[in-house]
């Protein structure tokens, strides 16, 4: 029922106020005060307990115990705090709103097929497309179907008659091809007349023109900043080729979108793409262009995707694109979880193109227009990678610009060093590969694809070589007491055995020598994991036994020494007494591999 004025009876009256008056919300209580002192005293108390602290350390020591060190050198502190707002080089931010574009990636030498899949992409959530064709492929067999007004076709690192062959088709579209369709060229020194034809028709056509590729760099293995500035160097060339060919620098800049990877590291890919913003917004201010907005288009990185287990390629692609859609990215490609096993299928394809659709339709990142903006760790990562992004770009123009030989001399030598220092991470597993180095599953049956590879360096390709070439015999795991005793040491010791292709057979759980050498049967290497005590107290006694039923090589799992066993130690008077390896964290995991592998095709 309503009353006179025809509100209705017995409901709630509206409320005066819709929200509480500014400042009058209290999300804590009187007592609750907390200062920098505050937070490292209970981090410091959580540090001692996992003994990365020591009891008499001091609670600011959480800095550097928790701080990491990028590939560029940057520190990355474990939380921000508003100083790191002060005395910041560069601003802007990420002005992309709403969805980004799905570009799917279609790779293969195969025409029919890469059109079929294209028309199931773009039936099924893509937006446009990446293509990767083998030389010599029909791109308009390819594209058969493909409105291209509606859905533009960017090309993977063409030839000249892949745009050649794209401009075609535009210039036979019936309607006004889409603008961010792009001829993709990208100039060296033997075809910058070229590169400039293929830029001026790409104008006329009312589409883009040119890629600066930084994925090229990623692939070889450089570090963010180095693609950062790498990238800028190359904006630059196109820049001058442009203008010199007398185009102003407003259209050039119009006509040239940037390419960049976006790892499985989140705030570094984050940060990485707002600051490739700045650092380009201040080339294009340096050369007196207006308000042109770099063009970001984000692949996942191929160099990161793993072989084995390619199912965690899933979770590493989810991460990297969440990232670049933070990061302000205009396109997004997902790669494939399946493509370093050879040409993606359609489940492949499907969650590629799925991990953009749920980012967007039921994450809603795309809802909020550069939602790691003023987080001050992240303002603080991204300055710090835009002042060393220009810090190189100055060292390739000192060099002669990104087409001379003395500046790709230098680059090459810098990414040597990178991927060296990653290799080294890689091997000692401070920067582990989830099912390869470590949580690895021999019995895994890989799924089976089409062939195809591309060039380009993988993290995980040392593991994988060994994988795919599993050791003729298993390693004895020579158990030493109850399960409870001995299964920290053996779970680490078979994890590592597996990352290299390895197999293990366990005695058990055993009380003494009698029981392990009832389990021997005669494999010549064997690992000894148990407690420091059980080492300490019949260690020496098993090891002897061992190598007189015919044990070749005996390894420790642990560190040797304080245990009363040392590494490669051979008394004269008990020469059987000795342990001729030993694995523990920080082992350098593939030349330890190398050697087992080695005794065990004697």
């Amino acid at each position: 029922m309503t009353d006179a004025d025809g509100v209705l009876e017995g409901g709630l009256d509206e409320p005066a106020d819709l929200q509480p008056a500014e400042g009058s919300l209290r999300l804590v209580g009187d007592d609750d005060s907390y200062d920098v002192a505050a937070w490292e005293a209970a981090t410091a108390a959580v540090l001692r307990k996992a003994r990365r602290l020591g009891e008499d350390d001091p609670d600011s020591d959480v800095w550097s115990a928790l701080t990491r060190t990028t590939l560029d050198g940057i520190a990355v502190a474990p939380i921000g705090q508003p100083a790191d707002l002060d005395d910041l080089s560069t601003s802007g931010r990420p002005q992309r709103v709403g969805a980004w574009d799905v570009r799917a990636s279609l790779v293969g030498d195969d025409a029919a097929a890469v059109n079929e899949a294209a028309l199931v992409d773009l039936d099924n959530g893509a937006t446009s497309l990446l293509l990767d064709l083998a030389a010599g492929t029909d791109l308009a067999a390819a594209l058969a179907g493909v409105m291209l007004d509606l859905a533009p076709v960017t090309l993977e690192r063409p030839g000249a008659e892949q745009s050649e062959a794209l401009a075609r088709l535009l210039e036979d579209t019936a309607a006004d091809p889409h603008p961010g369709n792009n001829l993709s060229a990208d100039p060296t020194d033997d075809d910058a007349a070229a590169f400039v034809a293929t830029v001026r028709r790409a104008r006329s056509l009312g589409v883009l023109g040119a890629v600066v590729d930084g994925t090229a760099l990623h692939d070889r293995g450089a570090s963010d900043a180095q693609e950062l500035g790498w990238t800028m160097a190359v904006g630059v060339h196109h820049l001058r080729l442009l203008t010199d060919a007398g185009l102003s620098v407003d259209e050039a800049a119009a006509l040239v979108e940037f390419r960049y990877a976006a790892t499985d590291e989140q705030f570094p890919t984050i940060a990485k793409l707002r600051a490739a913003r700045r650092l380009w917004a201040r080339v294009l201010e340096a050369s007196g262009a207006g308000d042109v907005p770099q063009r970001q288009h984000v692949v996942t990185s191929r160099a990161m995707m793993s072989r084995n287990d390619p199912w965690v390629n899933m979770l590493r692609g989810t991460v990297a694109a969440f990232a670049a859609g933070v990061g302000g990215a205009d396109a997004i490609t997902v790669v494939p979880f399946d493509e370093r096993l050879g040409a993606p299928d359609a489940l492949g394809r499907r969650i590629a193109r799925n991990t953009s659709s749920l980012l967007i339709e039921e994450s809603h990142v795309a809802a909020v227009t550069d939602p790691a903006g003023g987080s001050y760790a992240v303002e603080k990562l991204t300055d710090d990678l835009a002042v060393a992004g220009w810090a190189e770009l100055g060292r390739i123009e000192s060099a002669g610009g990104a087409v001379a030989a003395d500046a790709l001399a230098g680059v090459e030598e810098r990414v040597a060093a990178v991927r060296a220092a990653r290799d080294a991470g890689i091997a000692d597993r401070s920067r582990p590969l989830t099912g390869v180095s470590e949580f690895p599953n021999l019995d895994e049956v890989l799924p089976e694809r089409a062939p195809w590879q591309r060039p380009g360096v993988h993290y995980a390709a040392p593991y994988e070589d060994m994988r795919s070439a599993p050791a003729g015999r298993p390693v004895f795991l020579a158990t030493m007491g109850s399960v409870a005793a001995h299964t920290a040491r053996a779970t680490f010791a078979t994890n590592l055995f597996a990352a290299g292709g390895v197999a293990v057979e366990a005695a058990g759980a055993t009380t003494g020598v009698e029981d392990v050498m009832a389990a021997y049967t005669g494999q010549p290497v064997v690992c000894l994991a148990g407690t420091d005590a059980a080492y300490a107290e019949w260690g020496t006694d098993l090891v002897a036994g061992l190598r007189a039923a015919g044990a070749t090589y005996v390894v420790l799992a642990g560190r040797p020494g304080a245990v009363g066993l040392e590494t490669g130690l051979r008394p004269s008077s008990t020469s059987e007494v000795y342990v001729d390896d030993s694995c523990a964290m920080g082992v350098d995991a593939l030349g330890f591999l190398g050697r087992i592998r080695e005794e065990l095709s004697k």
